[in-house]
């Protein structure tokens, strides 16, 4: 059998690595399917490093007109539009996240473009109890198999027992996520460390690299390996993090691994494993005071600590690790590949509908910005005629003026 799945490109985290993680693990322990992985990206470049040395990775461009594949996996929404440009006898979509969350306000069109792909005559994968529900809403015509991430038992290798926490030393917490990308809320979470009143260290890790500002955090840190990761998990007690949209919502199941404890909110993902009061803390959004306030408590309560350490750590043995989960991949492009094939008519359906609602979004933004636009120039206009503009004496104060007004875009 053999099976592709296409990425824009090949780094080693976030749903990338996710996939590239499942496409080793698949070709180590079933040799009966052969995995290929194909780049979208013209300026991706196959790279010989780490589990890519085992993996076959092509471009789209050098697949076509060749021998086609039995399951061919889009594992992005803009892979998906490339899809159908390798031969392939069954179609499958890694629906990861509904990626077109990850476009609010400004930027309909992305959103648009991402939501139609959920609309491919297609089976689905996904790693997420809410995404498998959500999409059999969606497409109850369409089959979708469960396949949950794995972790690395080697990496995030678990202690034998949780160690007390010392009441005489600060909580250790850890904050995790880039603090310029707005679904992950880490302005949040830092707001929250200063609100509390009891002693705390603090650290944020971001998977990009920081700007060399002021955070209010002890340490600044990333990005980081798995393995520095890990380290810096191993020397935490709390993990907080207050994402608004996630997949399978990975580094407080990490933490878990590790020995350490969850402060989140009730985001998509959650519920995979955070159970609130026995292995971590679920907090509202929105409620930077009431995650002080947890904070404070845990950092209070030793023993409540501890008691949700530990049940962390039960939980985090029960999670299978990425060679186990290769068995559901492995089964569920199995699956993909005996199953008939997609109705394109239901899938022509779906689309004809979604296009339209698209277009009628995009047609409500448009008038918005236009009215916005001509709501600028009257304001500028206006301003033209006082004694502000008429008098000012240099461009800086000329510009000092419109700021006070108010008209930054005019």
């Amino acid at each position: 059998m053999k099976a592709c799945f296409l990425l824009p490109d090949l780094q080693l985290s976030g749903g990338v690595g996710v996939v590239l993680r499942h496409a080793w693990h698949v070709s180590r322990r079933h040799p009966e399917i052969e995995i290929s992985v194909l780049l979208t990206d013209h300026d991706a470049q196959p790279a010989p490093y780490g589990i890519l040395r085992d993996l076959h990775v092509q471009h789209v461009e050098e697949v076509a007109g060749g021998e086609p594949f039995d399951v061919a996996v889009a594992t992005w929404w803009q892979t998906a539009y490339r899809l159908f440009e390798v031969p392939a006898r069954r179609y499958g979509y890694f629906v990861q996240s509904m990626e077109d969350r990850f476009y609010l306000g400004n930027d309909p069109v992305e959103r648009a473009a991402a939501g139609l792909t959920y609309d491919m005559p297609v089976a689905f994968i996904t790693e997420a109890h809410w995404i498998k529900e959500l999409l059999g809403a969606l497409r109850p015509d369409a089959d979708c198999h469960y396949v949950r991430n794995g972790i690395d038992k080697d990496v995030f290798r678990s202690p034998e027992k949780v160690e007390p926490s010392d009441p005489s030393q600060p909580l250790r917490v850890l904050i995790e996520g880039n603090p310029r990308h707005w679904l992950k809320a880490v302005p949040d979470a830092l707001a929250a460390v200063r609100l509390t009143n009891q002693r705390l260290t603090t650290t944020l890790v971001s998977p990009r690299p920081l700007e060399d500002r002021e955070l209010g955090v002890d340490r600044a840190i990333g990005p980081l390996t798995d393995e520095e990761f890990a380290r810096e998990l191993a020397g935490a007690d709390v993990l907080l993090k207050l994402s608004r949209v996630e997949g399978m919502f990975g580094p407080p199941l990490e933490g878990f691994h590790l020995g350490a404890t969850c402060v989140v909110t009730p985001v998509t993902g959650h519920d995979e494993y955070v159970v609130h009061g026995q292995n971590g803390i679920v907090a509202d959004y929105d409620d930077v005071p009431g995650v002080a306030r947890w904070l404070d408590l845990l950092a209070a309560d030793r023993t409540f600590l501890d008691e949700l350490r530990t049940g962390a750590l039960e939980t985090a043995r029960e999670w299978p690790s990425w060679e186990h989960t290769a068995d559901d991949m492995a089964t569920a492009l199995q699956a993909i590949a005996a199953a008939p094939e997609g109705d394109p008519v239901a899938s022509a359906r779906h689309i004809m509908r979604h296009a339209w609602s698209a277009a009628e979004l995009q047609r409500s933004e448009l008038v918005r910005r236009r009215s916005l636009q001509d709501y600028m120039k009257e304001q500028v206009e206006d301003f033209r005629e006082t004694r502000a503009y008429r008098t000012a004496r240099s461009l800086q104060e000329l510009k000092q003026r419109v700021r006070a007004r108010g008209l930054r875009r005019g």
